[in-house]
């Protein structure tokens, strides 16, 4: 079938690898259209796929049709707004407007300076205190944010009505949520809403606002966090066997303990037993220790061009640069866009309540370099490979990075290697998980890891011997 012909549905989103697992589009059968494939047994939902992300399921005939406006409000289809338009309605006052980070009235670096938002959180506690702050204000009558959980799954969305409650959804959560729940309850439930989310989460609720006139009055507030990309459920599953921990035995996970005597970037995961003990290790330890690397990401963070959540009233992310990468307590980068929530920024930073200093977009971008590299030139070189996607009846992602190939040999490897230990990651663990063992699994990936390190920073004779490895790239 050629892409053209192909809609935007569930099931052709799935199938072309662009599904990131929100529930938006669950959530709009669920509640808003009440017909008989979107109630009852059948009804869709979302649950975990053998890879151990979440995608959509359902009855046939809706897998193939979605909900009405699925094409629109699918935060990756081909038909849907891009962030720039999406921000440009948004935002049209806004101060500033960059090529990376989008438009925006003021920029900060630093901290929460009260209570203990900044102890508790992985970063410099500003999104724990902003979701508090609008609960305080009045503003909003609950906020919507990951928080620990229970039973198939350790981490889901829910609702804060109360600043105490804020705190039990700080820290980061590198594992798939979705907001199917959450946004069936905000439709149902009168009041004003924040909504917390990764930059394609908060891109789907604002193409919900667009076209629903309901959640356009009740979600007053998005919450953006800046994101690398989504992580597997298999990464705590392959952390805790190289830990000499069953998964069943996991009460809670802590992905980064926080370590005033270590610099921020020095992760450490860690899980609390149900018998009381608590076993740690530090990432560089574990196999799939490097982020950047790609291990058990989603396949369609491969094709999103948003590092900053540019389509949020206001946004978080690490200063990741000097000295504020060194400091073990945390500092945030802020990106502020709602002339409301600057003006409750600004005052409290008069207040001596928040610890922040004026950046520009130069700051931001350099905070966030190798997401940026790895959302425009990695960006533009993958998408070169899907121009012949449409003879494999998939969809072809549009987006605001045209595709290219005039990169160094040494980049083109790099972002070829990411794509495959993406890959091989996902089917690897899975089969060796069906198989009852991660042995194999454990041992490819610290191989894969080597190889990758290599590459990516040697600059002697291994990464030249690396690079005579390198494929002919005349066929994409």
């Amino acid at each position: 079938m050629h892409e053209r012909r192909l809609q935007p549905t569930p099931a052709s989103i799935v199938r072309s690898g662009l599904c990131i697992g929100c529930g938006s589009c669950v959530a709009q059968s669920r509640s808003a259209e009440p017909a008989p494939l979107a109630t009852g047994s059948e009804a869709p939902l979302m649950r975990l796929d053998g890879y151990g992300e979440l995608k959509p399921q359902g009855p046939a005939e809706w897998l193939r049709m979605g909900p009405t406006a699925f094409s629109r409000t699918c935060p990756f289809s081909p038909s849907a707004r891009n962030e720039t338009e999406l921000a440009t309605d948004l935002f049209p006052g806004a101060v500033h407007d960059d090529p990376l980070v989008g438009r925006f009235d003021g920029a900060y670096v630093g901290h929460a300076d009260e209570a203990d938002f900044r102890a508790q959180g992985s970063s410099g506690g500003m999104v724990s205190w902003t979701a508090a702050e609008l609960l305080r204000a009045g503003l909003v009558d609950a906020v919507a944010h990951v928080l620990p959980s229970g039973g198939d799954r350790f981490f889901r969305y829910g609702l804060s009505r109360t600043p105490e409650e804020i705190g039990t959804g700080a820290k980061s959560r590198y594992y798939p949520v979705e907001m199917s729940e959450v946004l069936e309850t905000i439709r149902a439930v009168p009041g004003r809403y924040a909504v917390v989310g990764v930059p394609c989460f908060i891109k789907a609720v604002q193409l919900l606002r667009r076209e629903d006139p309901l959640m356009r009055e009740r979600i007053a507030f998005t919450l953006g966090l800046f994101c690398g990309h989504m992580k597997s459920a298999r990464l705590v599953e392959s952390f805790a066997y190289q830990m000499g921990v069953n998964v069943a035995d996991i009460r809670s996970v802590e992905y980064r303990l926080k370590n005033e005597r270590r610099p921020a970037n020095w992760y450490t995961a860690q899980f609390v037993l149900r018998d009381g003990r608590s076993v740690q290790r530090d990432w560089f330890h574990l196999a799939e220790g490097d982020w950047g690397s790609g291990f058990f990401q989603n396949e369609a963070c491969n094709f999103c061009d948003d590092v900053v959540s540019e389509t949020a009233d206001i946004s978080f992310g690490d200063a990741w640069v000097e000295p504020y990468a060194s400091d073990g307590r945390g500092t945030n980068v802020v990106i502020v866009r709602s002339p409301v929530l600057h003006e409750l920024v600004a005052n409290a930073m008069a207040a001596a309540r928040l610890k922040l200093t004026p950046v520009d977009a130069a700051f931001l971008a350099q905070t966030q370099a190798a997401g940026f590299r790895q959302r425009r030139e990695g960006l533009a070189y993958r998408l070169s490979w899907r121009r012949r996607a449409w003879r494999r009846g998939v969809l072809q992602p549009v987006k605001r990075v045209p595709p290219g190939r005039a990169l160094p040999w040494r980049r083109k490897l790099i972002y070829r290697m990411r794509a495959a230990i993406t890959r091989w990651s996902r089917q690897l663990f899975a089969a060796t998980r069906r198989a009852g063992g991660r042995s194999l699994y454990v041992h490819w990936a610290r191989g894969a890891l080597s190889l990758y390190h290599a590459l990516a920073y040697s600059r002697g004779r291994i990464g030249s011997w690396v690079a005579r490895l390198a494929p002919d790239d005349r066929g994409g």
